[in-house]
């Protein structure tokens, strides 16, 4: 836990003599120059438990670490003709341990896969016409780990109505990935050196609608189509049959999604919003899931605010998942990842928020601090808890 407060006020220092030195720009005054905007540095702890590890056939442990850190830079400019120019560019670090990995080789007491690190970068670019309510966007990103190589691309227009009370937005996503397919070693053909590798693509639509109803509610529609393609399956994940047989799973190399979601914000007077959110989703697999999402931001000084949230959710579960030792030859597709099994789960926790009016450190411009902790629970009797700190500069 040490790591994480370490890591987010090292990343802050960095940014003292900076936050000390840029002006701040008049409401009547838009800079042609390139200029710092925002910056958010984000540290995450997350741990979790269970006994339903898919790399062991739907038994044995999941327990996992993972500390993330993340940095995300906003950089705006104008130029002659008034366009907002704004570049976004992010990179994240993950490292993390999991035991369920580590079963890969049943007889190593810690091999290779029992941790790993991702890198993924990001830059995002935004052209806003301001005074027609028009916004282009574009994106690039990558994630690397060990066995996984994915890059990703995506493009998105926005329109805001002529009260600027709604905006339509309209977004298309890719991500072309690239696994090495890791087989569980009892699974590999003698003498093997090396991994093959396969391809996995996901394209995904996104439309929204957002509307401010009044001055207290503001409404969100959202729908996306996410179709995707290749190898689909976890190489590393076993499946044990009835006649005791250990196989890879198996999966079909397509897969729609289709989820569906309302978001809302009501403003209960000055100090308390209310925020709710419910997401549908339905895929091809047979999975259906609902989310529903609660979030009270509650005010309680000038500088000092929390937020209770609670998420819950239920799914189906794919028709392609059986528990350890149902699974028969006569099934075409076959897994015991209980991520696809039939479920409820509850996410609860608080989030606390620091605004002082000198700002933190007494350095005006990093001006917030974040701090959000979540329990997550599952009644597959696995439990996971997260912490993390996100502190801005604007």
């Amino acid at each position: 836990m040490k790591r994480i407060f370490v890591t987010g006020f090292a990343l802050l220092a960095l940014f003292q003599v900076r936050a000390q030195n840029v002006p701040t720009d008049s409401t009547s005054y838009k800079s042609k120059k390139l200029k710092l905007e925002e910056v958010n540095l984000v540290s995450s702890y997350y741990k979790q438990d269970g006994n339903n590890s898919a790399v062991t056939g739907g038994i044995g442990s999941e327990h996992l670490t993972d500390i993330a850190n993340t940095i995300d830079v906003k950089l705006v400019k104008y130029g002659d003709t008034g366009i907002k120019h704004t570049f976004d560019i992010e990179a994240g670090i993950d490292h993390y341990t999991s035991a369920s990995s580590d079963m890969i080789d049943l007889s190593a007491n810690s091999s290779a896969s029992s941790s790993d690190n991702r890198f993924y970068p990001s830059l995002t670019y935004l052209r806003e016409n301001e005074e027609k309510g028009r916004t282009l966007g574009i994106g690039v990103s990558s994630s690397t780990e060990f066995d996984y190589q994915s890059f990703g691309g995506n493009i998105s227009f926005s329109q805001k109505t002529k009260d600027r009370n709604g905006e339509f937005t309209a977004k298309f996503q890719t991500f072309i990935d690239q696994l090495k397919l890791i087989e569980p070693v009892e699974l590999r053909a003698p003498g093997s050196e090396g991994y093959e590798s396969a391809n996995r693509n996901t394209f995904a639509g996104t439309l929204s609608y957002s509307q401010v109803v009044n001055k207290n509610l503001q409404v969100m529609l959202v729908g996306d189509v996410i179709s995707q393609n290749g190898y689909l399956s976890l190489p590393f994940h076993r499946v044990y049959f009835a006649d005791g047989s250990v196989h890879q799973e198996k999966m079909p190399d397509t897969r729609l999604k289709i989820p569906l979601g309302i978001r809302g914000s009501y403003f209960l007077g000055d100090n308390v919003i209310i925020r709710a959110y419910y997401r549908y989703y339905t895929d091809d697999w047979n999975l259906k899931a609902h989310t529903a999402d609660l979030e009270i931001p509650v005010k309680l000084t000038q500088a000092f605010s929390v937020s209770p949230f609670y998420r819950y959710y239920t799914q189906t579960g794919t028709k392609y998942f059986r528990p350890y030792g149902e699974h028969t030859a006569s099934d075409e597709y076959y897994t015991s990842n209980y991520d696809l099994s039939k479920f409820d789960s509850s996410f609860f926790g608080m989030g606390m928020k620091f605004t002082p009016l000198n700002g933190l450190f007494g350095l005006k411009h990093w001006n917030t601090l974040e701090i959000r902790y979540g329990h997550y629970t599952r009644t597959t009797n696995m439990t996971s808890d997260i912490i993390s700190i996100n502190i801005k500069y604007k």
